[in-house]
C-alpha cells in the first residue's frame, strides 16, 4: 500500500554519504577499523556492557560486528561510530536502525569503564544527534534503557533527549523482564550544551 507522503528521508541519501568522522569537546566519532574488533571483544567482557547490552561478544563475533557496519551504511539500515579520545577506542554509538519513511532511528551507546564519567557518552549522543539531524535529515531520535540504569538515564538527559514515559515489560534481560525509559529528541528540539 502506498504512503501518502513522500519519506521523510530519500533512500539513498546515506549511501551516497561518506561516513564522516565527528569531533566535539574532544571527542572523535569514526566509522569502525578491522584493528578494533579486540577492544570490542574486550567491551562485551566488562559486566555493566554485558548486563545492559545482554550480549556476549567473542572475537569472532566482534569481528564480525566491527565488518558489518560498513555494509549497515551501505545499505542504509543503520551507522556505527567507535568513540575515541586521544586515538584510543573507549566506546560505541550508533544509529541501530533507519526508518526513511518517517525519519527515524534509535541509538545505542555504551562506553569502557576508564572512559566513563567523563562525559564522554553525552558528548557521543549530542554529537551524532546534531549530525543525523542537521545532515542526514532525521526527524526523530529514541533512545531507551532500563531503568534500573540510571547512568544512561543521565546520558540521555544530559544530551537533550527528554523522558518520554516508561515502555513496562519492554525488554528482557538475564535476570528477567525489564521496564524500559524512553527518551527522544525531535528535529527542532533546542539543543542542550
Amino acid at each position: 500500500m502506498p504512503r501518502l507522503t513522500p519519506p521523510a528521508i530519500t533512500p539513498g541519501t546515506l549511501r551516497d554519504l561518506d561516513q564522516p568522522v565527528l569531533r566535539a569537546d574532544g571527542v572523535v566519532l569514526r566509522p569502525w577499523q578491522a584493528d578494533d574488533a579486540a577492544t570490542v571483544a574486550t567491551a562485551y567482557d566488562d559486566p555493566g556492557i554485558r548486563r545492559w547490552h545482554d550480549r556476549a561478544m567473542s572475537a569472532d563475533e566482534a569481528d564480525a560486528w566491527v565488518a558489518s557496519w560498513a555494509g549497515r551504511w551501505r545499505d542504509e539500515t543503520g551507522g556505527g561510530w567507535a568513540i575515541t579520545t586521544a586515538e584510543e577506542v573507549v566506546g560505541q554509538i550508533s544509529l541501530r536502525s533507519l526508518d526513511h519513511g518517517d525519519g527515524r532511528s534509535d541509538v545505542s551507546y555504551w562506553v569502557l569503564p576508564g572512559a566513563r564519567g567523563r562525559g564522554v557518552a553525552t558528548t557521543a549522543l549530542r554529537t551524532v544527534g546534531t549530525w543525523a539531524f542537521g545532515v542526514l535529515g532525521l526527524h526523530r531520535i529514541e533512545v531507551d534503557h532500563s531503568v534500573d540504569n540510571p547512568a544512561s538515564c543521565a546520558v540521555a538527559t544530559r544530551a537533550g533527549y527528554r523522558l518520554e514515559g516508561t515502555k513496562r515489560g519492554d525488554a528482557l534481560h538475564a535476570d528477567g523482564w525489564h521496564d524500559m525509559h524512553l527518551h527522544a529528541r525531535v528535529a527542532g528540539d533546542t539543543e542542550v550544551s
